[in-house]
């Protein structure tokens, strides 16, 4: 499985169920991973969406404890969603069964990348040379002795935002 997420200078990668930053290339990089993939995710980073509605294009799966959860306003576009709702992580494994692991992403938010990180082989991280206020953190690979840097993208640049693309792996 992979995780996919966009971090601070601190790992931090939200604040007030928002992200702290969008640039537009690193948007793009998401889209071009996860289109026609699984996205693994909570409740908040579904609600955070636009129109709190699952991603298009791709299968949604939402982690949530609220067994009556309902995401509003999809009963008039049910078709063009494709999205499971579990409730604890025995039921998410077993819906996760349903796919090629390395087409399963985990896209936030804080809970659910530290309940799933064990469970991941690739991380696709963007590094982004700033810090922001923030109240969500992504657990920090620098720190990790199980993950190395197998990839990275020269440094590029949005605005005065100097950001990197990085990819981490699980040492075998």
């Amino acid at each position: 499985m992979n995780l996919i997420a966009a971090v601070d200078k601190n790992w931090a990668i939200g604040k007030n169920n928002e992200l702290l930053v969008s640039i537009p290339n690193d948007m793009k990089m998401f889209r071009q991973m996860t289109t026609g993939k699984v996205v693994v995710m909570g409740r908040k980073t579904l609600e955070s969406f636009p129109n709190g509605l699952p991603l298009k294009k791709r299968t949604n799966i939402v982690l949530t404890s609220d067994p009556d959860y309902k995401v509003l306003g999809l009963e008039s576009t049910r078709e063009q969603y494709d999205l499971t709702i579990v409730h604890d992580l025995d039921a998410l494994r077993e819906e996760l069964k349903k796919y090629p692991s390395e087409d399963i992403y985990v896209i936030g938010g804080e809970s659910i990348y530290r309940q799933l990180l064990d469970e991941c082989d690739v991380a696709h991280i963007t590094k982004v040379d700033y810090v922001y206020d923030a109240d969500a953190y992504f657990p920090n690979l620098d720190e990790d002795d199980e993950w190395e840097i197998t990839g990275e993208s020269d440094e590029q640049t949005y605005f005065d935002l100097e950001y990197q693309f990085v990819k981490y792996e699980r040492k075998k």
